[in-house]
């Protein structure tokens, strides 16, 4: 049976981010698609290696081929591959020539993009852009990500179809629904402590996700919640650490602020239990994965009303949207959430319609008209 789908990755399981989480999703759905209407999806990845995908939950191993990098081979295969296929869809934009290259070489194929947010956002070489007029759906995470890239590249209506991302199925809930004494204790926080907490990489060249603005907001917020902390969840360089200290310093939080560094997949709902509210006022974010995973957590939101956080939280539906840049409406959001935080909690049911991995791959479906 000649492979109808092939999927075009960069990394899937050698890196933590989002891009990676969502290309597992989408090689879960393809996978599951493919038994359900029968056909066989091929999923290639530059970087990753095939022990990679040894043991994971999403998919067959012998459905993924790592390329350690070997960018030559992985394209040569990948068009070799692409020939015998219906549809390609790449996960990223640098995946372009490789993609140009099939349809090249096969003109019928369906040549699909996952468009995720800031690698689209800024314009493409005149070579890359000719690549992307090859595409024939484009499917962006969010509605900003669509907009933007209708105005950057004169696309038309009709060859975009947004597609949320989605809650991860093998998420699971903690058995504990009370804030991890040991967790707590690592951290020198306590059960009396008013917990915000935001879930994010700190980088010196990315500065965009408003933990700077949260910072900003505290020393108005101490005034009114005095054990109020806040917990930064994720991995950081030596530069943005310096930096952030710095600040923490200037504004007298040393007491305040908690870096844990990087976490494990494993304890992260532990960590998602000890927030009383999860806020991330960014400013470039395509769509935000971790706003429904808080929402799934049974979180309240903050998030900014800049970028397509709109679209994770429903243009407000499921939580507050503010002005990055706004400070006064920034506090004013956290403390009528510490206030009455009851109020805030997402309804599951409507994060499940909205986000739900079933909901995902029906859409996914319809879009790619393959199977």
């Amino acid at each position: 049976m000649k492979n109808k789908v092939l999927f075009l990755t960069l990394r899937i399981f050698s890196a933590t981010g989002g891009i990676e989480k969502v290309c597992r999703i989408a090689g879960k759905a393809l996978y599951e698609l493919g038994l359900q209407y029968g056909g066989r999806v091929k999923i290639h990845s530059m970087y990753g290696l095939k022990d990679n995908a040894d043991g994971n939950k999403y998919f067959p191993q012998s459905l993924f081929t790592g390329f350690g990098g070997r960018k030559i081979r992985y394209i040569f295969k990948s068009i070799r591959e692409g020939r015998k296929s219906r549809v390609v869809i790449l996960s990223h934009a640098n995946l372009l020539l490789p993609g140009g290259l099939i349809k090249f070489f096969k003109p019928s194929v369906k040549l699909v993009l996952l468009a995720h947010g800031i690698e689209v956002w800024r314009p493409f070489s005149a070579w890359k852009r000719y690549m992307l007029s090859k595409c024939d759906l484009v499917l962006p995470v969010s509605h900003f990500t669509k907009e933007k890239m209708k105005s950057l590249y004169n696309l038309p209506e009709e060859r975009f179809s947004v597609l949320n991302n989605c809650v991860d199925p093998f998420l699971e809930l903690p058995l504990q629904k009370e804030k991890n004494e040991r967790l707590l204790t690592r951290y020198g926080l306590n059960a009396e402590h008013p917990i915000l907490l935001t879930v994010s990489r700190m980088s010196a060249t990315e500065r965009a996700k408003g933990y700077d603005k949260v910072l900003e907001s505290l020393p108005e917020l101490m005034k009114i919640f005095p054990l109020l902390r806040y917990l930064v969840v994720g991995r950081y360089d030596v530069e943005e650490k310096l930096r952030l200290d710095n600040t923490i310093k200037e504004l007298g939080l040393q007491d305040i602020v908690v870096f844990t560094g990087f976490i494990t997949d494993k304890e992260l709902a532990a960590h998602f239990n000890l927030a009383d509210i999860f806020v991330m006022p960014s400013e470039k974010e395509g769509f935000g994965i971790v706003f429904i995973e808080a929402m799934f957590y049974g979180k309240p939101v903050i998030a900014g009303n800049m970028d397509g956080s709109e679209d994770a939280l429903c243009n407000g539906e499921m939580g507050l949207l503010v002005d990055p840049e706004n400070k006064n409406e920034l506090v004013m959001a956290i403390k009528n959430m510490l206030e009455n935080k009851a109020a805030y909690i997402p309804d599951q049911k409507k994060l499940i319609g909205h986000f739900g991995y079933t909901g995902y791959k029906e859409k996914l479906h319809e879009m790619i008209n393959v199977f």
